[in-house]
């Protein structure tokens, strides 16, 4: 495992001859060299992939049973200067019975031998006509080998389903095929047992429509006991007398498949992934129910969790009953290779799907308005409307609102509220929006107030500071708080999550209202829940209106605009890139990473986009700020959560507005760029 957390993993599916032991070794042999140049740490083959899944009757001869142990031995004893651990499966016999395991083998050594608990007699498969089912098996097995014509060695281990073993830092267990398909599988207890990754020899034939349905089970599968889950199915070779094998390379992690194999290829095939065992261990720790007690018929702490102690290995096998972990051996490959790392972690890039996102989330964020205005009894809301992106979206959310109501739009108070650094381009989209989409628009201009307030408090006019855009964005306030008193409407806020994230609102001004729609709404997230909204608008002018918003640069306008008429401030020279900054959101809220290792997760994102320096800059202008700032969101005003990431101090997010940042910032400013 990486110091980062990563570890590399393969699903092989080699060419096989069912009943020829030296054959599939071979193939086996070479696709492990091939995984070993990659510097993948754990490997896994299909079931019965040293003799071939299909060999039927075959299975019961002693000759094919012995060449297929003494195949596990020639892997050990190839392995005997490598780090990578191998999953082969293959058929044993132990205690007058046939059993369908799978081996796991390290260094010269048998970790452990896993029994398929659940064989399938339905169907095409009667399994049971060769195998018995290993569920409640727990034995010491030994493989005797000649090592050369005068010494005899042994490979010993155990046998029983459920193991759990410790290799170079991550847990991984075993489960095969069938085993995943029932109603409790093993890999449920393996991973409350402490397993980060779990593996699965399998050997799945084709029927139509079976593909689909097997990559919604392993994805379910990884999302439910949140691990990384690799799957290798027989495919090339397998005997097609009944039944056809195409092969299934899959890798999976916490519901995510992060990579399969094209089906129906004759040639052999590799599936590499980098699994970030870190995520899922946070994300294990903060989902407190994954580790509570299950029903299992036996304490939950000695539920197989044979975790194996690789310090000072012999060659025999050490059961560590303790429950820390073993030293981690940090793997110098280069991390991520295998692994795409998404820039905007917020957002759907497939056009396919992006309406049907859009309309969930707007969906969520009007349903959370409605039930909060019809709980009060309220038909009115007010709106502070600038023609940016935020308020434009917030207007969206309450006449989809009231729509769900059966309200008036009419209802909705939009204000316009120009100050020093409005422009024309800003100003005109709102009273358009505003008027096209029928609610009650209004123009309230605030120079002349906040004129008056800088005589009041001795503010130069001339001087642009915090003072001077903190004064526009309180009037701004005061106006929509007046306005929902005199009509007996609520505010609604049009701040975002990136916003509440970096503080980049006014105290007592933008930042509060009676209810925040966009609350736990990324910036990157709101244009492209605007432009949802814009692709399946009907209306041609609030179509052509929504995107000049979209193409607007994202400013709070509160500086006096260019020579030309443009918008002079820009929110992202100021406080940094919002992609950026969503990314470091995302990464710290969502898996709790360190600064170390969402700069270089960004790094590899935003490749040839950002250089390091620049990343490493706004990166610790993130953590000064995201600290600094917690008093804002102390106090924020109730809105719906649409994500999973949110900043309500009610809910997801609860942190002292006096905590320190050093422990971050120090390591952000130390990274090495």
């Amino acid at each position: 495992m990486t110091k980062d957390g990563f570890v590399r993993v393969a699903a092989a599916k080699p060419e096989v001859k069912p009943g020829n032991v030296d054959f599939n070794l071979d193939n086996i042999l070479k696709m492990v060299r091939k995984a070993e140049e990659e510097h993948v740490e754990l490997i896994v083959f299909p079931e019965l992939s040293l003799t071939g899944y299909t060999c039927a009757d075959l299975f019961f001869q002693t000759n094919l049973q012995d060449k297929a142990l003494r195949a596990v031995a020639t892997i050990a004893r190839a392995l005997r200067s490598s780090r990578i651990v191998v999953v082969v499966g293959l058929p044993i016999a132990i205690n007058n019975a046939l059993y369908n395991c799978a081996a796991v083998i390290k260094q010269n050594a048998l970790l452990g031998i896993v029994p398929k608990s659940y064989l399938p007699n339905y169907g095409e498969f009667y399994e049971q006509r060769w195998f018995k089912s290993g569920i409640n098996l727990d034995e010491e097995v030994s493989i005797t080998y000649k090592n050369s014509p005068f010494e005899v060695e042994s490979l010993n281990g155990k046998i029983a389903p459920g193991q759990v073993f410790n290799h170079s830092g991550f847990k991984f267990g075993v489960e095969i095929c069938e085993d995943l398909w029932v109603p409790n599988p093993p890999a449920v207890e393996m991973a409350q047992s402490g397993a980060d990754i779990i593996v699965n020899l399998s050997a799945t034939d084709e029927i139509a429509g079976k593909h689909k349905y097997l990559l919604s089970l392993v994805e379910q599968q990884s999302a439910r006991c949140r691990c990384g889950y690799v799957y290798s199915s027989a495919g090339t070779g397998e005997s097609s007398t009944d039944l056809a094998f195409s092969g299934n390379c899959i890798i999976a992690e916490n519901g995510t498949i992060l990579c399969e194999s094209e089906r129906f290829v004759l040639s052999p095939q590799m599936e590499i992934a980098d699994i970030d065992v870190e995520a899922l261990r946070t994300d294990r720790i903060r989902h407190n129910t994954f580790g509570q007690p299950f029903n299992s018929g036996k304490s939950h702490s000695t539920c197989h969790s044979n975790f194996i102690d690789e310090e000072d290995w012999t060659g025999e096998l050490h059961i560590d009953t303790s429950s820390d972990p073993v030293k981690m051996e940090e793997n110098p490959f280069e991390p991520l290779k295998y692994r795409f790392i998404n820039p905007t972690p917020f957002v759907e890039k497939n056009e396919a799907r992006l309406r049907e996102r859009c309309e969930e989330i707007s969906s969520i964020q009007a349903w959370g308005l409605a039930q909060r205005l019809r709980a009060i009894n309220c038909s009115k809301a007010v709106i502070g409307i600038s023609g940016g992106l935020d308020s434009t979206l917030a207007l969206l959310v309450t006449v989809k609102a009231f729509d769900m109501l059966g309200l008036d739009r009419k209802g909705i108070i939009g204000i316009t509220m120009p100050g020093f650094g409005t422009t024309n381009r800003t100003h005109n989209n709102a009273w358009n929006l505003m008027e096209e989409l029928g609610v009650t628009p209004m123009e309230i201009p605030i120079n002349k107030a906040v004129q008056i307030h800088f005589e009041d408090i001795g503010q130069n006019p001339e001087k642009h500071d915090a003072t001077y855009e903190n004064s526009q964005a309180r009037e701004r306030t005061q106006i929509l708080m007046d306005m929902a008193n005199k009509t007996g409407g609520i505010v609604i806020g049009t701040g975002d999550l990136s916003e509440l994230a970096l503080g980049w609102c006014t105290y007592n001004g933008d930042q509060m209202s009676m209810y925040g729609v966009n609350a736990s709404i990324p910036k990157t997230l709101v244009r492209d829940l605007v432009r949802g909204y814009m692709l399946s608008e009907n209306n041609e002018k609030v179509k052509a209106t929504l995107q000049d918003i979209i193409d607007t640069p994202i400013s709070p306008e509160l500086l006096p605009a260019a020579a030309d008429g443009t918008i002079a401030q820009k929110t992202e020279d100021f406080v940094g890139p919002y992609e950026l900054h969503d990314f470091f959101l995302h990464s710290m809220l969502r898996h709790s990473f360190s600064p170390t290792k969402i700069f270089n997760l960004a790094s590899k994102a935003f490749e040839g986009v950002y250089d390091k320096p620049t990343i490493k800059k706004w990166l610790v202008t993130f953590y000064r700020r995201f600290f600094s700032q917690q008093f804002k969101r102390s106090c924020m005003p109730d809105g719906v959560k649409v994500g999973s990431v949110c900043l309500s101090p009610r809910g997801d997010w609860r942190m002292p507005s006096d905590a320190s940042a050093a422990l971050w910032i120090n390591e952000a400013e130390a990274l090495d760029c």
